[in-house]
């Protein structure tokens, strides 16, 4: 927040425990059982489930599914000049041949990769004590992968079988099926083709109409790849490597975030005063720091409170936390005279229960690229007079209907949402039954967000809030899995029957279908923590305080004319309080003035 004046501002009572901890020495006898009840969890969790579990970070309690990281060699630091080595001078065949090629020297490189959320897509939240990642939750844009790999892997750092009808899972790959290219090519040329396997071309290949924007081209094909040009060419990852994926998630640009697009491959400073060349030119793993390939920072853990400073950069505690604490600290704000000190004071108490991103990243989609808001399913299946699927955009230009997704909207300079946040998110998991995330409306919640004012851990925090209308079977339940992509008669886009992709994508789960479905309305909540604007664009005071405020809506924070902010009869004894005081010391200076002047005559 940026403003001249304090800010009009009142939290409710907390209690902080830690403080208690510190006064009677009890903190150790309290964090050692809670770290052993972790461990705990984690190896009931992986009894129960047949999976390995290995601790991200013990102070932080992060969780990942995943096999032994390797510490071991993986070559010296990027980047290097590769166009001297010999093994990468090709010919090349195939892709695998590159990756046998990179393990020559970096020989470790593959074992950590794929022991990483980037091959597994998967992590154990230890919070809610569950699975969660890609496979096993869902989601409201093309709902799950499963049944729909042979598309999804186009963004999986791996390569499988080029059949598109063919699906090879993750732990059944060999090393060599690691694909080092998609994070370390320069070229700007490499691109993994959807619907084989997450494989690059290599032989020519016709565009699916409609998708030409994730096969990266604007042609009716693509040409094979170099691959020994590209092998030649690597470097560090780039913002231009992470945001062919991340930029490009749900199926375009820009739809799925909200806060990452094209736009940040060269941004304004006004758009993210880190990513912008004019502002300090962050490529992303400056914050998202890399060790052992394992990328700090993830979608499904947050570390919304921070009680010490074990999250700072550089600390021995934690040097892979990514946050906005973890290089400006907990008082972020600073002043050089007295005025901009009390300024700066007055910021730095909002820290303690307002995420930054909250006041420093006003809106986001302002790049110049809109960000989905809304997605149909329901009206699918609309065909055009010639019999291909109907497509219609609006004034801008953007796709508001596609006959393979339904209809969308969109919107850009996006106001999120705002609500308590203390980093736990409770998932819907595949097959979990839509009656038990309904929200108070009716909507199914797919990632029920939690918090409160008066918990001790939680934050005021921006969301992107996505809705849609999607198949469940009216029977059992269960929000539907359906097989959305593919080249067979069972695909969605091939047939455009909800019934026969919906008993496809239903088998391929393992989840019962009664052959009855209708559909529900969800919401899905979007972290936003990108784009982040100058000081100088911050919200005001009055941006969040005033009548019809942005925070509005939400309870533990001072409204001056709201009206639950007041209570009458309160306010009309401390009134009367007041009065009675000020009568009180009126008469008491009147009689101290008539003695004044008895006593000078």
């Amino acid at each position: 927040m940026s403003s001249n004046r304090p800010v009009e501002y009142r939290r409710k009572p907390r209690v902080e425990w830690r403080h208690l901890a510190h006064f009677i020495g009890l903190a150790a006898l309290l964090l050692g059982p809670a770290a052993i009840a972790h461990a705990q969890d984690a190896a009931n969790f992986v009894a129960q489930n047949g999976v390995q579990v290995q601790s991200a970070d013990a102070s932080s309690g992060g969780w990942h599914v995943v096999p032994t990281v390797q510490k071991g060699n993986v070559g010296k630091e990027m980047p290097q000049d590769h166009s001297q080595f010999p093994q990468l001078k090709g010919p090349f065949t195939s892709p695998e041949q590159v990756t046998k090629a990179c393990l020559s020297c970096h020989t470790d490189a593959a074992q950590q990769v794929m022991s990483t959320i980037h091959w597994t897509w998967k992590a154990y939240e230890p919070a809610t004590k569950t699975l969660v990642g890609k496979n096993h939750v869902y989601n409201n844009f093309c709902v799950s992968p499963i049944s729909n790999e042979q598309f999804c892997t186009v963004c999986h750092v791996g390569y499988g079988s080029t059949d598109p009808n063919k699906f090879v899972p993750f732990d059944h790959r060999s090393q060599d099926h690691v694909d080092c290219l998609v994070c370390h090519d320069q070229t700007k040329t490499y691109h993994k083709i959807p619907f084989i396997g997450g494989n690059p071309a290599m032989e020519k290949i016709a565009v699916r109409p409609g998708c030409g924007e994730v096969y990266g081209t604007d042609k009716p094909y693509v040409e094979p790849e170099d691959l020994a040009k590209i092998a030649q060419s690597v470097g560090a990852p780039t913002r231009y490597t992470c945001g062919q994926c991340h930029f490009y998630g749900g199926g375009g640009d820009g739809v799925k975030h909200g806060d990452m697009d094209s736009s940040l491959l060269n941004p304004s400073r006004a758009e993210d005063v880190h990513m912008s060349p004019q502002g300090l030119n962050f490529t992303c793993q400056e914050c998202h720091k890399t060790e052992n390939h394992n990328v700090s920072g993830s979608r499904y853990i947050t570390d919304m409170m921070i009680n010490d400073h074990q999250f700072m950069r550089g600390s021995p505690h934690n040097t892979q936390a990514a946050s906005c604490v973890s290089c400006h600290g907990q008082t972020p704000h600073k002043g050089n005279d007295i005025n901009s000190s009390i300024q700066a004071a007055t910021l730095n108490m909002h820290t303690r229960d307002i995420a930054c991103e909250t006041c420093h990243i006003p809106e986001f989609a302002r790049g110049g690229l809109p960000t989905k808001m809304e997605w149909n399913y329901a009206t699918a299946g609309k065909l055009a007079p010639n019999g291909s699927p109907l497509v219609i955009n609006d004034s801008h230009g953007w796709n508001t209907y596609w006959g393979v997704k339904g209809s969308f909207k969109w919107a850009e300079d996006v106001v999120p949402q705002y609500h308590w946040f203390n980093g736990v998110e409770r998932w819907m998991n595949i097959g979990d039954k839509v009656q038990d995330f309904k929200n108070k409306d009716g909507v199914v919640q797919l990632n029920a967000i939690e918090g409160s004012p008066l918990d001790g851990k939680s934050k005021i925090f921006p969301f992107k809030i996505m809705r849609n209308n999607q198949p469940y079977d009216t029977q059992t339940g269960i929000l539907a899995v359906f097989h959305s992509f593919g080249f067979d008669k069972d695909s969605y886009t091939m047939n455009y029957d909800w019934q026969t992709s919906i008993a496809a994508g239903m088998k391929a789960a393992h989840l019962p279908y009664s052959g009855h479905f209708g559909f529900v309305k969800t919401d899905m909540y979007w972290p936003i923590e990108h784009m982040v604007a100058p000081k100088a664009q911050a919200l005001s005071c009055m941006q969040c305080h005033a009548d019809n405020g942005r925070l509005q809506n939400i309870d533990g924070v001072y409204m001056p004319h709201r009206p639950k902010d007041h209570n009458p009869w309160l306010e009309l004894i401390g009134l009367a309080a007041a009065a009675l005081a000020l009568v009180g010391v009126t008469l008491h200076g009147l009689i101290r003035f008539g003695m004044w002047l008895r006593r000078r005559h």
